[in-house]
């Protein structure tokens, strides 16, 4: 019953990775209205179960048994590390955010690691800091891509306009692409490091529920990408799908989990920073991005902290000094809250 369990709630994680990998591949297609709204999900689910069929193994390996070893991995446990990284992403896709999956993977798999002390840090600290650096570089390269295409004349005639809307719907297959090579293992690694699946039946059924999940849920966090955060052209759009494939697949053959959703958002807000300065950076949406980047690996290492502490090690003392440092946590946020109403309210009657 228990592997069953387990099963089900690693493709469902599969559905919801395939839900937010939506937008970080077809959604520059479809933002910039080449493809349809049907069509780009319907290709990003096929370019995403081929990515994880022909390319997932290497990136499998590290989720299984590269962070903590694979022994940590008893059914019970795997059921609870996806089920923490499950929810942290389902919460995301309902308030349609790109939220990165393999953070919320790597975060459940952290927490279960600290409670038996089993974490290899030196490997996730190799992870975390490329979840630092790939993002960077794409802003870098997407504001320096940004300036240098404002001199190039000839994309911005009509006889380019056929072959950038060619071009664009090829970059985003690749980075659909690359996407079913890094995220599918965040759904299906810890089963396979429980001995449950195999590495090829995993990676099969993961690719095949991830490519569902694109068709199903895939709606919002399109939009979100494709539309919200800022106007793209077409050849905006090839320069931030070619970037992102280009880093996710490199790092997917070292089998390192990278932020796919975070590295094209990240595209996507410096090409908004180069055409419209630091304005960009304060829209609601990207402070809301910044904000789910940060909180969704803790949130999702603390679940499955509590609920293995809970659950497995009936040990309570760990839930009652995490219950007290939210407390503390949000007395703070209250007190900041109503000291800037009081200094507001002073300003105001200094002023009168």
């Amino acid at each position: 019953m228990l592997i069953m369990i387990a099963i089900t709630i690693g493709l469902f994680f599969a559905i919801n990775i395939g839900a937010s990998g939506a937008a970080a591949s077809m959604g520059i297609a479809y933002g910039s209205g080449v493809v349809k709204k049907r069509l780009a999900l319907m290709l990003c689910g096929i370019a995403v179960f081929l990515g994880a069929w022909l390319g997932g193994g290497e990136v499998v390996k590290t989720i299984g048994s590269g962070i903590v070893p694979s022994h940590t991995f008893t059914v019970p446990i795997a059921l609870i590390v996806l089920a923490s990284a499950a929810l942290s992403l389902f919460l995301a896709n309902i308030f349609g955010i790109p939220l990165s999956t393999s953070e919320v993977a790597v975060g459940s798999v952290v927490g279960a690691g600290i409670v038996y002390q089993s974490v290899f840090v030196s490997k996730l600290v190799w992870i975390m800091f490329f979840w630092l650096l790939t993002p960077f570089a794409a802003f870098v390269i997407a504001v320096a891509a940004s300036y240098l295409l404002k001199k190039v004349k000839w994309m911005t005639t009509s006889k380019a306009v056929p072959f950038l809307s060619l071009l664009v719907v090829i970059m985003g297959l690749f980075e659909a692409f690359s996407a079913g090579m890094n995220n599918v293992a965040n759904a299906v690694g810890p089963l396979v490091g429980a001995k449950i699946l195999s590495t090829g039946s995993g990676i099969f059924w993961g690719g095949l529920f991830v490519a569902g999940g694109a068709l199903l849920l895939g709606q919002r966090v399109l939009e979100t990408n494709g539309k919200k955060i800022t106007e793209l052209r077409l050849e905006e759009g090839c320069v931030i799908s070619g970037t992102g494939a280009t880093i996710v697949t490199v790092a997917s053959v070292f089998g390192i989990p990278v932020p796919l959703t975070q590295i094209t958002t990240s595209s996507i807000i410096g090409m908004g920073f180069a055409k419209h300065g630091k304005s960009v950076l304060k829209k609601d949406i990207v402070v809301q991005l910044l904000t789910v980047w940060i909180v969704s690996p803790v949130l999702s290492m603390v679940l499955s902290y509590t609920l293995i502490q809970l659950i497995i090690e009936h040990n309570f003392y760990p839930i009652i000094a995490m219950a007290g440092v939210l407390i503390s946590v949000f007395g703070v946020l209250s007190l900041m809250k109503r000291g800037k109403h009081t200094i507001a309210v002073h300003q105001e009657v200094v002023k009168d």
